[in-house]
């Protein structure tokens, strides 16, 4: 490449930077927070280790006052994060071709019991309970990559109950404990009153939820598709008695399953190879809150994707996508493999366990932040290096608060 073409790329890259910053963190009103915000992104893309203040400021390079002014932007600063979600999404969906919406839980490991949220908990991973903040994500699949646009912190009674505990993380008002199909729902509640963002289908795994059968009931009424894993014991109704009732399991070794054996996209000589996907031949409803009820918003079809070594169970998938064939639904399911992918590289190279702040907003600031980061990384400053940009160090630090 020539200087001259060196310089215009290198020009290029700053004005796309400079667009993204405008676009993604425009509604926060003064300046001087978007420098900020700017500062800390590219941080948390350059800086080596545990994404701290301190470490960020040493990245850029910046003067040793500015550790504390990012430290102040995060944590004290009043700005909201919302509307810079919700910028961040339209801006992940207007430049990369939407598949689906996805959730997934984040355990936060920590010590102590001052953070914001933490409690014991089991970890469905590891298989212990640790201490731990849990987080619920919501990501925007892609063809190349997931990209998260918003996170929900989960609080437990200890949080909600206690005046003082709430107080000191300032814990807003609303903020109650839910389970995780109520987050869910919330998230899913949010996306269909925003027109501008795809209507895909969502890709769910509901299987550590109580209430499955809730959580797509809710779906149903939002009119939204879904796509989602379900234990085996998970009640549905395949047909219009009451002796219908069954479980996925016992459903997906009837005949009519058996005779709807496929490898959904395989050659014959293939299929010895890779996992057996089958699928219930029907469609069958799954319970409401009160019981069962008739209609056909309420009406899914099965898969069942067998393990083709036999060490692990098969796994049971519903979808409300009756008219698409098993090899789009199959596809939608593998794109689960997208969001453990992005939450690996978000806790290895962005920072998502790295908040060492108490509070409610601290947290939500720094998950705002890594999320852009991880966009932004992915999306554009992938083509060529991350320039380093100076921060605003004011005479008084905390002013980087205002």
């Amino acid at each position: 490449m020539s200087p001259s073409e060196t310089c215009a790329a290198a020009q290029d890259e700053v004005a796309c930077r400079q667009a993204f910053l405008e676009d993604v963190f425009g509604p926060l009103h003064r300046a001087e927070q978007r420098r900020w915000a700017r500062a800390y992104l590219l941080g948390l893309i350059q800086a080596s280790g545990r994404k701290t203040p301190r470490r960020i400021a040493r990245s850029n390079p910046l003067p040793p006052a500015a550790a504390h002014g990012l430290h102040q932007f995060i944590n004290a600063s009043p700005w909201d994060w919302e509307p810079v979600r919700r910028r961040l999404a339209l801006w992940v969906a207007g430049r990369t071709p939407p598949h689906a919406w996805t959730v997934t839980e984040l355990v936060i490991p920590k010590r102590g019991e001052h953070s914001v949220g933490v409690h014991r908990c089991l970890d469905a991973q590891s298989g212990r309970t640790v201490n731990c903040q849990r987080a619920v994500g919501l990501f925007l699949v892609t063809q190349a990559h997931c990209y998260p646009v918003d996170w929900r912190l989960v609080l437990d009674e200890s949080w909600i109950q206690d005046p003082e505990r709430r107080l000191r993380a300032r814990i807003p008002d609303a903020e109650t404990a839910r389970p995780l199909g109520a987050h869910v729902l919330d998230y899913a509640a949010d996306i269909a009153a925003r027109p501008r963002l795809p209507p895909v289908p969502w890709v769910l795994d509901l299987t550590p939820c109580t209430s499955a059968g809730r959580v797509l009931a809710g779906f149903a009424g939002l009119r939204l598709d879904v796509v989602c894993e379900v234990e085996p014991g998970q009640v549905v109704l395949a047909g219009r008695r009451p002796q219908a009732v069954t479980t996925v399991g016992r459903l997906m070794e009837t005949r009519t399953a058996r005779d709807a054996h496929m490898t959904a996209g395989q050659a014959p000589a293939c299929r010895a190879r890779t996992a057996p996907i089958r699928a219930y031949a029907g469609t069958v409803a799954l319970p409401r809150p009160g019981g069962f009820r008739g209609g056909g918003a309420n009406r899914y079809r099965i898969l069942e994707v067998r393990d083709p070594t036999g060490r692990h169970p098969a796994r049971y998938w519903v979808s409300s996508l009756t008219d698409r064939s098993v090899d789009e639904t199959v596809a939608l399911v593998r794109s689960r493999v997208a969001v453990r992918s992005a939450v690996a590289t978000l806790r290895e190279q962005f920072g998502v366990l790295d908040f060492a702040g108490r509070s409610f907003p601290g947290w939500h600031h720094h998950m705002t932040m890594a999320s852009a980061a991880y966009a932004y990384q992915h999306l554009h400053a992938a083509a060529g290096p991350v320039t380093q940009v100076p921060a605003p160090v004011p005479a008084h630090p905390a002013r980087a608060a205002s």
